[in-house]
């Protein structure tokens, strides 16, 4: 009890400083947006060629998606320790291939992708650091909502912290600074966390276990039916324990099923289809590699994730969820900047600063949601944050042209509110999910597992923008079918600016009436995801769930 204090710092230590990481990767996920109309320049593309340079953006949430099941699978096996600080150097290494770009986009594209490999693996390692160092509920859900509020903190600052530094460095600075920045990381992860394949292992259990305490042993002495280990330094090597193999094939067929997925639905001009032309065939290509990548984990020896001792129905419940939320926050971001642009008559940074709202709520959310986790239960807390971010996308998708001047109850203003409310629902359901991922599953694949929930998140990021996205700007060219476009000749001067008001105004309402369907899509996705939520546990579940 006396050297419980330090015990307890250590952890603090080791998952503030896991949680440090991860924004540094998240804030690298959403940097370039305020600076993209720089690197065009640099790299000599027009602006009315924006798609383009698309894959700047996608080409990291790629690597993002497809690096995370196989480097949190090798976390499992080779120590959460280690890969993170070999994940610090691959991004340190992306960095630089992005700042030396110089005018080959291809260059930068390749750095950026190298970034998103690297980077996609910090969150589900912290996430699975988390639930080594805890077991007691309450405590490790604090933990994974301070991880994912470090996450999500990315999305806030991302672009304030990338338009300062390019104003101070320029563009490639920010990815220069990058270097010393993942160097300083790798010698704080080296010094804070423990060394063992599975850090749990080498800390004491929070809670008592049921068995009676073992006896002291002398030094010479084993104690082959302790329940609990003996407290050490976290340099301090834990005893060997048969580690997991690594699955190599099934990561490399699951990355390249998710990657193409991604591509193939992934269109630079989605006014004239769906899909681009090689959409069809790379969707394909991409279900054919996850179809042989369930054929070979029914196979192999070593499975990529072990079924085996995990509670199915609340684990894909957790994805099926996390799926639904990323989908609306990729939305979100998306086209509440559309709306600030086309209907409101901001700028970019003018639509920025209205998503602030959103933004700011989303992490205050995240940690709301672990403080409240073991009072309410995963399912409680699941439901109040889905709902509520369906209530507000609802109120949303019905705002006035004058959204800036109308106020809830005659003083709320409506904007603010209904962007805060949908960021602080989202928020909630961060915890929640990962702490149900988490104790469904073995500690022995915790990093795999956190790497799922993970991905099935960014899957849902990438598809609902790019399936919603497509479908807005096909839904908005039917209702502009039948428009004509007035022209200055052979008309009165009053009459021509008599029909070019019309003109713009049945274009404002076709706009309104594309995201009112697109919000209400998205308050489906959330209601969807409230149901899936009913599936997971009440107050926690059963401990023997991965936990004992």
């Amino acid at each position: 009890m006396l050297r419980s204090a330090p015990v307890q710092a250590r952890r603090r230590l080791a998952i503030g400083v896991g949680g440090a990481t991860v924004l540094l990767a998240a804030l690298d996920a959403y940097v370039v947006v305020t600076v993209l109309t720089d690197i065009l320049r640099d790299v000599h593309i027009p602006l009315n060629h924006l798609e383009r340079a698309t894959p700047i953006v996608t080409g990291f949430l790629l690597g993002y998606v497809a690096g995370m099941p196989l480097l949190g699978s090798l976390s499992d096996r080779l120590g959460r320790r280690a890969v993170i600080i070999a994940c610090l150097a691959g991004f340190a290494v992306g960095s630089a291939v992005t700042a030396a770009s110089g005018e080959s986009l291809h260059w930068l594209i390749t750095g950026r992708v190298v970034q998103g490999l690297a980077g996609g693996a910090l969150l589900p390692v912290t996430m699975a650091l988390a639930g080594d160092l805890w077991t007691e509920q309450h405590r490790r859900a604090i933990a994974l909502g301070a991880v994912g509020a470090a996450q999500e903190l990315g999305s806030v600052l991302g672009p304030l912290y990338g338009g300062a530094l390019a104003a101070l460095i320029g563009w490639r600075g920010i990815f220069w600074i990058n270097i010393p920045l993942a160097a300083a990381a790798a010698v704080a992860v080296w010094f804070a966390l423990p060394r063992s394949a599975l850090p749990r292992s080498a800390l004491p259990r929070e809670t008592a276990p049921r068995e009676t305490a073992p006896r002291e042993t002398s030094p010479h002495e084993t104690a082959p039916h302790e329940t609990a280990p003996r407290e050490t330094s976290p340099h301090e090597t834990a005893p060997r324990e048969r580690r997991p193999g690594i699955d190599v094939l099934g990561g490399i067929l699951l990355a390249a099923g998710l990657a193409l997925l991604v591509v193939g639905l992934y269109n630079p001009d989605p006014e004239r289809a769906v899909l681009p032309s090689w959409g069809p065939p790379t969707i394909a290509a991409g279900v054919v590699a996850l179809v042989l990548f369930a054929l070979w984990e029914r196979r192999a020896r070593t499975k990529l994730f072990d079924p085996s001792g995990v509670r199915m129905a609340p684990f894909l419940a957790a994805l099926g969820a996390s799926f639904c939320a990323g989908a609306a926050l990729m939305v979100t971001l998306v086209d509440v900047q559309l709306v600030a642009q086309t209907l409101l008559g901001k700028d970019a940074f003018g639509g920025t600063l209205l998503l602030s709202r959103f933004l700011i709520a989303l992490p205050l959310g995240a940690v709301l949601g672990g403080a409240i986790l073991t009072r309410l239960g995963e399912r409680v807390v699941t439901l109040l944050g889905l709902l509520t971010a369906a209530f507000a996308y609802g109120l949303i998708a019905y705002w006035p042209t004058d959204v800036l001047a109308a106020r809830h109850l005659g003083f709320l203003p409506r904007l603010d509110t209904d962007l805060a409310l949908a960021g602080f629902g989202l928020g909630l359901v961060i915890a929640p999910l990962a702490a149900a991922v988490l104790r469904v599953t073995p500690p022995d694949r915790h990093g795999v597992a956190s790497a799922a929930a993970v991905v099935a998140r960014m899957v849902g990021m990438l598809v609902g923008v790019a399936a919603l996205t497509a479908w807005g700007l096909h839904r908005f060219q039917e209702l502009t079918a039948t428009l004509d476009t007035p022209l200055p000749f052979g008309v009165e001067p009053a009459e021509y600016q008599n029909r070019l008001a019309a003109y713009e105004l049945a274009v404002k309402s076709a706009l309104q009436t594309e995201y009112r369907e697109i919000f209400l899509i998205t308050a489906a996705l959330c209601v969807l995801g409230a149901l899936l939520g009913l599936l997971l546990a009440g107050r926690g579940g059963d401990t023997r769930d991965g936990l004992a």
